[in-house]
């Protein structure tokens, strides 16, 4: 089994996640998105966890299985606290 996939995904407080059939939609303080999922996964909403399920062992729906985590992970990520890089910059002048 996938060790990406079968971690839950933690629902923050101020985020609202439906999950109807195969799309899911995430609204929270930085907006709202949707997501359609494959065939090979669902998805089972357990009072603030999100968790990944696939439907059987065929290579499709293992591949499948992390990626559709991934991809759900950061869409709540993204519609609770918002994407953000940092950058660390070391050197001096042109060579940093």
């Amino acid at each position: 089994m996938s060790r990406i996939g079968k971690q839950p995904i933690e629902i923050p407080d101020k985020t609202k996640v439906q999950v109807d059939g195969n799309v899911v939609r995430a609204e929270g303080p930085k907006g709202k998105g949707s997501l359609t999922i494959g065939r090979h996964v669902s998805l089972v909403l357990e009072g603030n966890t999100l968790t990944v399920r696939r439907e059987n062992d065929e290579p499709a729906s293992r591949a499948m299985h992390g990626l559709t985590r991934t991809i759900v992970n950061n869409l709540v990520v993204g519609v609770s606290k918002g994407f953000e890089k940092t950058l660390e910059i070391t050197g001096v002048g042109y060579r940093a």
